[in-house]
């Protein structure tokens, strides 16, 4: 793969990890506060490895935000059917 391929796959990356971010953000709705923290600390270490891969392997960049989305799924749905958290 071309490195602009590659960096382009990157950029790609980022867009839609700010964008399954905002998901993140307002989960305040329904996720109460120390699982909210706890949830916020895993996108930000998501950011993190975002930025890590984007300088060495920057086609990989857009498997993280789909694993990002994932777990913001499974954390939220299993929260609330765990502990019962509603909107």
């Amino acid at each position: 793969m071309s490195p602009t391929v590659a960096r382009g796959l990157g950029i790609v990356g980022f867009v839609l990890y700010l964008g399954v971010g905002f998901f993140y953000l307002t989960s305040g709705l329904v996720v109460p506060g120390i699982a909210l923290v706890l949830l916020w600390l895993v996108w930000l270490a998501g950011l993190w490895l975002a930025i890590r891969l984007f300088r060495t392997r920057p086609h990989l960049v857009p498997l993280v935000a789909v694993g990002a989305a994932i777990f913001w799924f499974i954390y939220v749905q299993g929260g609330s059917a765990i502990f019962g958290w509603t909107a």
